[in-house]
């Protein structure tokens, strides 16, 4: 098989709305204050066919803030024979025009003949509706689409080799499919990736997670063992959980310290991995002495660890917990299959921050079915968290029923949307009809909590925790953030 050019692509969208955050992210949003997360498939599905011998081009034009233009220019430079570009809802129509500029010959200097590959959760939810919208050549379903990308540039196009889960057009230009996706590859054999080549130091900085930089992304596993909840839109991607081996990321995390010299890493697994897998990594982190050098932080469920497993966590380098609450309210809970207790919340949040651990919550608003009650309770509870230290930042976001998930379906059946429009959905307007609260209700009470940071217990809580200028630049910046999502929802 012939080398190819391949070129992995986010190209710039600039809008008034501000920066797009595509990149390995499950719930997008539009930031005001930039920030980028390093995309662990994409960069994946690169060092792969590196390995093979092909010739990769990195080009993040929203990370590197390049122009429409210079984007282009360097897209053409490099001649590629292949396009991929990852895609989610809120710009999966802007997305559909670059591939029909691409095919048009519109990009000077690049040939229209090039192959295009779209890959994401809206892709596969909806892959036909794309393949009907654009002149796209290939849509790649389901989250394996690293593989299935090798797979596709191995094959040469050849349409009998393809694995499951690819989209693609026949020679007179029908749309074929080679059936539902698998998720049967093993995680085993993927490779740490070469970051170098995928530009990581564009992502190791501008990023508000991390307290120490230069900061990186990883995954141990796809995605989140619960798999159930019904908003999310990565649940369309990743129905079924698998694991990397603990030693091989152990491993890796050495490698990233020494080699990069990594003072912080995000683990992006929906859900962390637990039970046995948990305590071996933790003990091996231990017994390498790797939590003297660097922080962790990961995803994580409530309701499923001990206090004792948050206080290895500790000890094993763990800094960040992430937990999505979404509500305060047990008749949401249930709905969205959330498996918790609104009780969960409050002790795991507790025994979390008792064994020294930061605690990160995410809360959703617009339910179709809560009222003013039903806020102000999420309300109250998102501020007393902050009050009590149990939470040490948090994010709310507009609730968003993404194509593909349960909650999309059963929505749009009951005729609860307010717009199939994609554009719209970037959480910052009402998608989900509420009957029992106005939108500017809706933000006021995302406003609400986000003032919560400024609670006279909150502000005593962060100025008796700083011990260090990192400490200091790290509430700096999550001040700075605070306010972009104040404006991210102020009023009308």
């Amino acid at each position: 098989m012939a080398a190819m050019k391949i070129a992995i692509c986010y190209p710039p969208l600039p809008s008034e709305k501000g920066v797009p955050l595509l990149s390995q992210n499950r719930q997008f949003q539009w930031f005001s204050r930039p920030t980028y997360i390093f995309p662990v498939v994409p960069a994946t599905a690169a060092t792969m066919l590196k390995q093979a011998g092909h010739e990769i081009a990195w080009l993040d034009g929203i990370a590197e803030a390049w122009t429409p233009e210079q984007f282009n220019e360097r897209l053409a430079a490099f001649a590629p024979d292949v396009v991929v570009m990852e895609t989610k809802t809120p710009v999966v129509k802007r997305h559909w025009a670059y591939v029909r500029s691409i095919k048009d010959g519109t990009i000077a200097g690049l040939a229209s003949d090039v192959k295009v590959v779209l890959v994401g959760d809206h892709v596969t939810a909806l892959p036909d509706e794309t393949m009907a919208n654009c002149p796209v050549d290939f849509v790649l379903t389901g989250g394996d689409w690293d593989f299935l990308l090798r797979n596709l540039v191995e094959s040469a196009f050849d349409a009998a080799k393809f694995e499951a889960g690819i989209w693609y057009r026949d020679a007179a230009k029908g749309v074929c499919t080679t059936g539902r996706f698998r998720l049967d590859h093993d995680l085993k054999t993927t490779p740490w990736i070469d970051r170098d080549l995928c530009r990581w130091r564009l992502y190791a900085t501008k990023n508000g997670n991390f307290r120490k930089t230069p900061g990186t992304y990883i995954m141990s596993g796809r995605d989140c063992w619960h798999a159930k909840c019904t908003f999310c839109s990565w649940t369309t991607l990743y129905p079924t959980y698998r694991t990397r081996d603990p030693i091989d990321v152990v491993d890796e995390i050495g490698d990233l310290i020494t080699r990069y010299g990594v003072k912080e890493i995000m683990d992006d697994s929906g859900s962390f991995p637990v039970g046995e897998w948990l305590h071996t990594f933790c003990r091996e982190m231990i017994k390498r002495g790797y939590p003297k050098k660097l922080r962790i932080d990961c995803n994580m469920r409530f309701g499923r660890l001990t206090f004792e497993d948050y206080k290895l966590m500790r000890q094993a380098g763990f800094r960040l917990v992430l937990f999505g609450v979404e509500s305060a309210n047990q008749e949401t809970l249930d709905r969205f299959v959330k498996a918790l207790k609104v009780e969960d919340v409050e002790q795991g949040a507790a025994w979390a921050h008792k064994a020294g651990l930061d605690v990160h919550l995410t809360f959703m608003f617009g339910h179709a079915w809560e009222g003013p009650k039903e806020i102000a309770n999420t309300v109250r509870l998102a501020r007393r968290m902050l009050a009590k230290g149990w939470a040490s930042t948090l994010q709310c976001t507009m609730t968003i029923p993404y194509p593909g998930t349960p909650l999309f379906r059963e929505l749009k059946e009951k005729d609860g949307l307010t717009t199939l429009d994609w554009d719209e959905y970037d959480m910052r307007r009402q998608i989900t009809k509420t009957p029992f609260a106005t939108e500017e209700e809706i933000k006021a009470a995302v406003r609400r909590v986000y003032s919560g940071f400024f609670q006279p217990e909150a502000l005593l809580r962060r100025l008796c925790s700083f011990r260090t200028l990192f400490d200091f630049g790290f509430y700096y910046r999550g001040l700075r953030s605070i306010l972009g999502h104040l404006l991210d929802f102020k009023g009308k």
